[in-house]
């Protein structure tokens, strides 16, 4: 099922309750991140996780078929090294001819688009999920999230992270280690913490 622009994952779309707390939480208003059902969509997504990441890295059409199975939307060619991390899965949309090196991380509480030929090298992450700066809201489990955008024909370095609300557009590379904080132009090369164009294609 589909509500706006997001997945309601199937075995709760018949739940008012469940489907307007969802809704919060993908149009990036506040919500309650420690919501039962919540916590049982994410030890379910964990579960197919450790298929995924026990299955033989030889075979690589029962690997496919877990991710298609787990991601929101993807191409026809995916690749994703094991081990892989995320939290839903239904929120992450990439397009074809995708490839992710080892430790792949993503939050993914808001929508993460990523478009056609990404490399992304290994131990990047990317996090949707923000919590309160004062300490008593924050222990509360209240949190909200912003999306996060990379365009097509985009490098990511490896041990990059991509913080929240972030769009990276076509055709850029950043540089290995980076902390992208911002948005990145489209035809940029990028690098550094906090991540910063130091060229243009």
């Amino acid at each position: 099922m589909r509500e706006h622009d997001y997945i309601v994952p199937a075995r709760f779309a018949d739940d008012p309750k469940f489907v307007e707390e969802w809704g919060r939480m993908m149009r990036g208003e506040v919500y309650d991140a420690a919501y039962a059902p919540f916590l049982e969509l994410l030890i379910d997504t964990r579960r197919v996780i450790r298929r995924y990441n026990d299955t033989d890295p030889a075979d690589m059409g029962a690997l496919t078929e877990i991710l298609r199975g787990l991601l929101g939307s993807c191409g026809e060619r995916i690749a994703i090294n094991q081990p892989f991390r995320c939290d839903y899965g239904c929120n992450i949309h990439v397009g074809e001819d995708f490839i992710a090196n080892f430790n792949f991380t993503v939050l993914d509480e808001a929508r993460v688009t990523i478009g056609d030929h990404v490399f992304i090298g290994p131990n990047t992450s990317i996090y949707t999920a923000c919590h309160p700066l004062d300490p008593q809201e924050r222990s509360t489990g209240v949190e909200w999230a912003e999306p996060v955008t990379i365009g097509s024909n985009v490098w990511i370095g490896g041990g990059t992270t991509i913080l929240p609300g972030v769009t990276i557009g076509d055709n850029c590379t950043i540089g290995a280690g980076s902390v992208v904080k911002r948005d990145i132009p489209a035809n940029s090369v990028a690098v550094g913490v906090p991540c910063r164009v130091i060229r243009e294609l």
